[in-house]
Parts: structure tokens; sequence; C-alpha cells
């Protein structure tokens, strides 16, 4: 007999049972259940909808069940349905009467959207903890190459050189901005919505705020309509976890990248990449690969999450049942992301050499041999034109700015002097751009001071 089959004269149809139930995923929930349980009793207890044995005993049986379901001694029924349901059918089986008193003032719709969010509780700061441990190692590999000159990049091509520092540190920037999404998220999270019940909350006299300081929330939920109705806190959690694949598939496309031969700047260790069963000179950045696969994944669940919530009226509908398994497996695919990328990143070996030989390459003292003139005088637009004509005529020579006369660069200019050709080498190039959050050394050590305060703050979650 089901839990609410009092007006029911048929069983379910066995198809439906199946495509109805939810246990196989929601079961994951079961710490979060037995927790809103355990509040909800006590408070049942203290304003007197229940007896103080009642209470305990049912805190008991649903310890005791949190205990067999750990030790695995628990099988799940489909045909109740769901987490909620089959954990009152155990309790009831076990402690009798007093089992069937814990649902007073309770809907499934209040339960799982209290347990939707003490699961978030929980999984958000080991999200953020994941995300700090990567931000940590891109903080130690930019202070070892704080020095370490490589080309800067627009349209993928050579434009202006940079450092490793500097471009491990904008990655940085993306998680910090990830991190405070994530604070964001959360605290909107921590809103108790038990005591809402169906839709429109209960007329028995209960304690709201007594089972809100119970779970640790920091407020209860302002409207019994929009408190089952709700999912928007998951479709938040989604876009934060999308913007994190986003930059973590930014990052591994340019592992990718340079770890080709055609770049060479980066050589992943063997632990962290794969070869191929037919061609054995290969070597694959295959955990960079899938994590940049795995984004479109947790894009898909965020625009499943819209779709469902875009067309449903107030104030439950079953359709909800689909956040669940997008949560789930979105959460799943970023954290896993995580801890492989994160030792991936921090075994990797940087080609120093090559970089710097890459960055002198391409006219990438172009804008600086332009600004070089606006010093001596010249307007921007006209030392533009200049700069231009010079790179079409060392292309045309086959030459590179190294490798002009002086002669040669008056010839397009008379602002030019001998100063020039310490100006177009790539550590001048480099180190005159020392401006707040610039690329010079001194700069980029400003701002690893920065990065460091920033991650202090973070693990102390």
């Amino acid at each position: 007999m089901k839990l609410w089959g009092g007006r029911f004269t048929r069983t379910t149809d066995r198809l439906v049972e199946d495509f109805h139930s939810s246990i196989s995923f929601d079961q994951r929930l079961y710490r979060q259940d037995i927790a809103g349980s355990i509040a909800h009793a006590r408070m049942l207890a203290a304003v007197g909808l229940i007896t103080p044995a009642e209470g305990e005993a049912i805190i008991k049986g649903l310890e005791e069940i949190r205990t067999d379901i750990e030790a695995g001694r628990v099988t799940f029924d489909v045909g109740a349905e769901d987490i909620h349901m089959n954990i009152e059918k155990l309790l009831t089986e076990r402690i009798g009467e007093a089992g069937k008193k814990l649902h007073t003032a309770r809907s499934r719709n209040d339960q799982v959207a209290l347990d939707l969010r003490l699961y978030l509780k929980e999984e958000i700061p080991e999200v953020k903890r994941l995300l700090a441990g990567l931000q940590k190692v891109l903080v130690d590999l930019a202070a070892e190459h704080l020095h370490t000159i490589m080309p800067g990049y627009t349209h993928l091509q050579k434009a202006q050189p940079v450092t490793l520092a500097h471009h491990l540190l904008a990655y940085f920037e993306m998680f910090y901005r990830d991190q405070e999404r994530l604070d964001g998220c959360l605290a909107r999270v921590d809103v108790m919505p038990l005591g809402a019940g169906a839709l429109a909350g209960t007329t028995l006299p209960i304690d709201r705020e007594m089972v809100a300081r119970e779970l640790g929330f920091k407020e209860i939920s302002a409207n019994s309509l929009d408190a089952v109705a709700d999912r928007d806190f998951v479709v938040e959690f989604l876009a934060a976890a999308s913007l994190i694949m986003m930059h973590l598939s930014r990052l591994a496309e340019e592992i990718i990248l340079w770890s080709s031969e055609e770049f060479g700047f980066i050589e992943l260790d063997d632990a962290y990449s794969t070869g191929s069963s037919m061609m054995p000179q290969k070597k694959n950045p295959d955990v960079a690969e899938l994590v940049r696969g795995k984004t479109g994944r947790v894009y898909g669940h965020l625009m499943g999450m819209l779709a469902v919530l875009k067309g449903l009226p107030l104030a439950y509908n079953k359709d909800l049942q689909e956040d669940k398994e997008a949560l789930f497996d979105a959460l799943d695919t970023v954290k896993g992301c995580l801890m492989v990328f994160t030792p991936m990143l921090a075994t990797a070996r940087f080609r120093v050499e090559r970089m710097r030989e890459e960055a002198a390459r391409g006219f990438a003292a172009a804008t600086d041999v332009a600004e070089y003139l606006v010093r001596k005088g010249l307007p921007f637009r006209e030392a533009h034109a200049v700069v231009g004509s010079l790179v079409l005529h060392c292309l045309e020579q086959g030459k590179s700015f190294e490798d002009l006369t002086l002669a040669e660069w008056q010839s397009f200019s008379p602002y030019f002097s001998e100063d020039i050709f310490s100006r177009i080498k790539v550590e001048a190039c480099v180190q005159g751009r020392d401006l707040p959050g610039g690329p010079a050394p001194a700069a980029v050590a400003k701002a690893l001071e920065r990065a460091r305060k920033i991650l202090a703050g973070i693990y102390s979650i």
C-alpha cells in the first residue's frame, strides 16, 4: 500500500512505478533527509505534536537507519518511490505507529527542497576547496616563472611578449570570480524551506525557526509557494559550475596547444598523458581533452534545468524531479575535473627557452616601437603607420627588427636613435609594462602577493 494510496482503488502500473521512481538517484540524499527528519521530529516533540517518547523513538530509529545505509545493509524499494518515503517506510517498520507521525506538518515538496539545499550547503564548500587547490598550483607556478617570457596572443597570432606568471595568474583571477559566484550561490542556498508543506504551509503549531537553528540555516523561506516551487538555486549553481568548466576548458585548450610539437611550450607528465593504440610515438593530452569535452555536459545540465523551469505554474510540479540528476552529475563532473586537472598542471614541465624564443619572433615588439616614437613626440597614429611600414619592409626583406641597421630605422623616421636596439629586446618589452595589472615581473610580484592573500582567505572555509 502506498503511503499516499488512501484514495486510490488500483495499484500503480509497473511501467509507471519504474518511470515515476527516483530512488535510483536520489538515494544519495539519505544523510540530508535523515538530518532534516531528526530536526523535524525534535520540533514536533517540542511543540507537543508528538510525545517526547515518540520523538526519541523516531530519532533513534532514524539514526539506526543511517548507520545501516552506510554499512550497506539497506535495500531500497522502487515501490516506495524516493528516498523520503523509503526512509519513512523503514522507520515505520522498525518503530511502529510513532513512525507514521514523522510526516506531521510536512510534505515531500518541502522535504525535497530542504534536502537539496542541505546537500548543496555541503557540496559548494567542497567545490571551493578543490578550486582553491588549483588556484594554489597556479600561484606556485607563477612564482616559479616570474621571469619566464612567452608570447602573448590575440586571435591566436603573436601579439606582445608577456610572462608565464602573468598568463597563469589570469586564470587565477577567473577562478577567483568563480569562488565569489559560489559564495553568492551558497548564501542564497542557505534558506530553510521546511514548513512550507505541499504549497501553503500547515494549520499545526510548528516552529520553523527551531528547525532552521537545528539544521544550521541562516534564515527561513519567506513564501511557502516559492519555497517548494523554486529551483533557481539549482540553476544558479549549474551556472556557476558552467563558468568553472568554461575557465577550465580554456586552460585545457591552451595546454593542448602548448603540448603540441608546433608550440612545444609544455611537457605533460606521463602519469597524466596517454598513448595511441596504433602510433607508438604519440603522447596525447587526454586529461585536458576530456575536461574540454565534459564542459559541454555541464552546459547541457544548465540548459536542461532552465527548460524544465521555464513553463511551470506555481507551485510544485513533478517536472522538478529532473533537478536532481542534473545537479548530481554536474557536481560529480566539476569535482572530478578539478581533482585530475590540478595534479596534471602541477606536474607539467614548461620549456622556458622555447617560450622565450617564440616570444622574440613575429615582431612582438612592434607596439613598443610605436610607443618609443610616441615618447619622442610623434602622435600615436603616425607612429603606428611608421611601424606598420617597418614591419612590411622587414617581411619583404626577410628580416627581423634585430637585423635592421640604424640607417634603416632612421629611413622610416628621424626619431629613431641608437637606444632603439635596447628597447626591442623582449626582456625590455616585458619590464617596460610595469603598471598595475601588467606583465612586468615587478607588477606580477605584487599580483602574486594579492593572490596569496586571497588564497589564505579561501582556505579558511
